[in-house]
């Protein structure tokens, strides 16, 4: 009875989960987890100036000054020129109102237009449409467009800021470019120098690209030729709307938002949610009562970025320097993330330099691993790191020796198989006595129907007398589900299999199966697994277990072809190995 109710639960829960994926693929909210964090037009990008209110994160500025991050315009009344810098990575305008990087396009990530086809294809087919959008010819639909990280559009705000907090140059302030090169030279760099002076204080930002890397050098230069001496604060920052990426699978959702590393308090990742609670609490301290933040907010190391689906964009400030860690909901759906560092004195006609480093790229923990200590973090497994971690690399090796991804999964699955024979081999042994006990087990049911307490102690003497563990064919489950998640999460989160092909019509090992052909191979294969196992004695018992392979099938139609593919070899091996132990019991008896 107790099987029959969790068998019951369990069909019940798949059931619902599918139709909670129906509504959110539809457009409809979440039954239960309603997405607070729409793509959303910011008033932002309608003015082209980002104007947040963090107030208490800085130093108090100088007496009459006018706080960049702490006032609120809604107009500006000059207007910016925008610079494009290419180079062989990027595509990089930058706006000289404010010298912001408004817009990065990653010339080698392709954003396949046409991925949802197949998600379309499976749930229109039958009403007639699916096939004619699967085959579409339209060249809308299969066009390929590069990634766009950093965007001030209509449909997103995603920009990085930096400037001087008082009235001096900021974010705000019309900067001059120098002439120059707009892309790279012989030498393989391109730089873009900025200059703005207000009040007798100049600031210089110079960009430095530079062949092959993701990463962006980013200086601040500060000069006074004012009269007196002063104290100057540099900020640099990340703001990004709290909408999610366009066309993201409810089944495949992954982290977005902002992160921040220091040696001291390590890594934390702020959700918007996060951020948006801590602004409100801190919003409603009395005046002169110090904000509070999830993380330690002083340092003099560490980063701060923005996480994407494969993607990061983050700010690498000079290392040694103190710095305050500042997160604040800035505006209606508008975030922000960064870091203010307070200078040394500067004395009429000093200047100082402030460095920093931009990257903005893949997560690909080869090119992570070397922009700062803690950046590969970035690339988040989530609770699976401690299995995931050991799973990519032993990926990476094989990967390096046949060079396809595909094969490399099929590969991996034989090694994990190995790894694990002996305890599935022990394992389907008991499940196949336990087969050939049916019959005597039905006959014990038969006889103590009226009793059930005599029937369990009839069970647990044959049990004991035959040696045989009915729990025992539960263990190749519980073996293979941490490295189902961990390879899930692999196969989630590593940009390396990101229209990664296998063969044929897998062309994308990250997405799902567009002509599903995986999913039934893992409904064929998990029925047969199912014909070997022991018959349960109750029928509706039985006719659950017949159903459950098509319910997960019909899961398995969301998840990576990847995933799948992992799925169904496993279960092949799986069928093998099963069908010749069953056999060589049977012959033993």
């Amino acid at each position: 009875m107790n099987k029959r109710i969790v068998l019951w639960i369990v069909f019940l829960m798949s059931l619902l989960l599918l139709w909670e994926r129906w509504q959110t693929f539809n457009g409809r909210p979440s039954m239960f987890f309603p997405n607070t964090a729409q793509v959303v037009k910011s008033d932002a990008s309608k003015t082209g100036v980002t104007n947040p209110t963090v107030s208490g994160l800085a130093s108090t500025p100088q007496a009459g000054s006018a706080n960049p991050l702490l006032t609120d315009s809604a107009t500006t009344p000059v207007q910016g020129e925008v610079i494009t810098i290419t180079t062989d990575l990027f595509k990089v305008d930058i706006d000289t109102l404010g010298g912001e990087l408004r817009r990065l396009e990653l010339l080698k990530e392709k954003d396949v237009a046409d991925k949802r086809k197949c998600q379309y294809f499976v749930f229109n087919c039958s009403f007639g449409s699916g096939w004619k959008a699967l085959f579409s010819s339209d060249e809308k639909s299969s066009e390929a467009s590069n990634v766009v990280l950093f965007d001030r559009s209509e449909s997103r705000t995603y920009v990085a800021q930096s400037g001087l907090l008082g009235d001096y140059p900021n974010h705000k302030s019309l900067f001059v470019a120098k002439p120059g090169l707009r892309t790279l030279d012989a030498s393989g760099t391109v730089q873009l120098v900025l200059e703005s002076e207000q009040n007798g204080v100049k600031l210089i930002k110079t960009y430095t690209f530079k062949k092959g890397s993701y990463s962006i050098d980013l200086t601040h230069t500060i000069v006074n030729d004012s009269a007196a001496a002063i104290t100057p604060q540099v900020y640099m920052r990340l703001v990004r709307d709290g909408g999610k990426l366009e066309g993201e699978s409810s089944f495949g959702s992954t982290y977005t938002g902002p992160a921040i590393y220091s040696e001291e308090d390590k890594f934390h990742e702020l959700t918007f949610d996060k951020i948006a609670k801590n602004t409100e609490e801190n919003d409603q301290k009395k005046a002169g009562e110090k904000k509070t933040y999830p993380y330690t907010d002083h340092a003099d190391n560490g980063w701060f970025a923005i996480i994407q689906h494969y993607f990061v964009s983050g700010i690498i400030p000079q290392d040694k320097v103190q710095r305050e860690i500042f997160s604040e909901k800035i505006g209606a759906n508008l975030f922000s993330v960064g870091n203010i560092f307070a200078l040394s004195k500067l004395e009429p006609g000093a200047s100082e330099t402030l460095s920093a480093q931009i990257y903005s790229g893949p997560l690909v923990t080869s090119l992570l691993d070397k922009v700062a200590p803690g950046f590969a973090l970035a690339k988040d497994y989530g609770w699976t790191s401690i299995v995931a971690k050991p799973v990519f690399l032993l990926m990476n090796f094989i990967h390096d020796l046949l060079g396809n991804w595909g094969w490399t999964i099929i590969v991996l699955t034989l090694c994990i198989k190995l790894a694990f024979f002996p305890l599935s081999a022990a394992s389907f042994r008991s499940m196949g006595k336990m087969k050939l006990l049916t019959p005597k087990m039905t006959a014990i049911r038969e006889r103590h129907k009226e009793d059930p307490q005599k029937m369990n102690q009839a069970m647990m003497e044959l049990y004991k007398t035959e040696k045989v563990n009915p729990l025992g064919g539960c263990l190749p489950i519980l073996i293979q589900t941490p490295v189902f998640m961990a390879l899930y999460s692999v196969v989630l989160a590593s940009v390396e299999l990101r229209n990664a092909p296998w063969l044929g019509w897998i062309h994308d090992l990250s997405t799902p199966d567009p002509f599903l052909i995986l999913p039934v191979l893992m409904a064929v294969s998990m029925f047969i697994q199912t014909k070997l196992n022991p018959a349960p004695a109750d029928p509706m018992q039985a006719k659950m277990m017949m159903i459950m392979p098509l319910v997960f099938s019909v899961m398995f139609f969301f998840f990576p072809s990847g995933l799948v593919l992992y799925w169904v070899v496993n279960n092949v091996l799986s069928i093998a190995q099963q069908w010749v132990i069953t056999k060589n019991i049977a012959a033993a008896k």
